[in-house]
């Protein structure tokens, strides 16, 4: 399924035009007139996507509203388009964590470059996302020595190591080894290890 841009203007001819315009190239669409609709639907469940946003007046708002978009819970990249706008204009919505900032009309090849990337870029952090909920899931699962075995192995102790320090058999950690590798889904140490990394598990150990 294509991904789905939603396009808050007012204006309806404004909006038209972006309409046509991104699905001209593969895009779905779905149009609201203010802030305050969007908000009161927030985007979940669709996939990736972006918001393609007339920017409020005044310019110096924009942060506020990037703001009430991340405290909603609307993590869709959003791109600003102004019927008039400077420099500082563009620089404050990107500062305030816009994905982009265009002055209409907007020329089609660089905006829906621009529509792209943060379709690509709200697409990878989602499947981190995914991929961080379901990593978390097995590693709930593991039991209270398999995690500790877990612990250990991530940062590089032998089995004979991990033995000693949990107070054990070799043979017993060989089994619980097994067990976690089984349970997190990884074939090897290596992917163990990343794992944990991109678990955010791994600190430097103070001595």
């Amino acid at each position: 399924m294509s991904a789905l841009v939603h396009i808050v203007d007012g204006d309806a001819a404004s909006q038209a035009g972006i309409d046509r315009m991104l699905r001209a190239c593969g895009y779905r669409t779905k149009a609201y007139v203010s802030a305050d609709e969007i908000l009161s639907q927030i985007p979940s469940g669709e996939g990736a996507g972006c918001i393609v946003m007339d920017a409020p007046a005044p310019d110096s708002s924009i942060p506020d509203l990037v703001s009430l978009f991340s405290k909603a819970g609307v993590s869709l990249p959003v791109i600003f388009l102004a019927d008039r706008g400077d420099v500082r204009a563009g620089v404050r919505a990107i500062k305030a964590g816009a994905e982009d900032f265009f002055t209409k009309p907007v020329e089609r090849e660089e905006f829906i470059g621009a529509v792209d990337r943060a379709v690509l870029r709200h697409q990878i952090a989602n499947e981190q996302e995914n991929w961080v909920r379901m990593a978390r899931a097995r590693l709930d699962r593991l039991t209270r020595r398999e995690r500790e075995v877990f612990d250990l192995v991530v940062r590089g102790k032998m089995n004979k190591q991990v033995a000693f320090e949990i107070g054990t058999t070799e043979r017993t950690v060989k089994a619980h080894r097994h067990e976690v590798m089984k349970k997190m889904q990884v074939r090897s140490v290596v992917e163990l290890v990343t794992c944990a990394e991109r678990l955010g598990l791994l600190r430097p150990v103070i001595p």
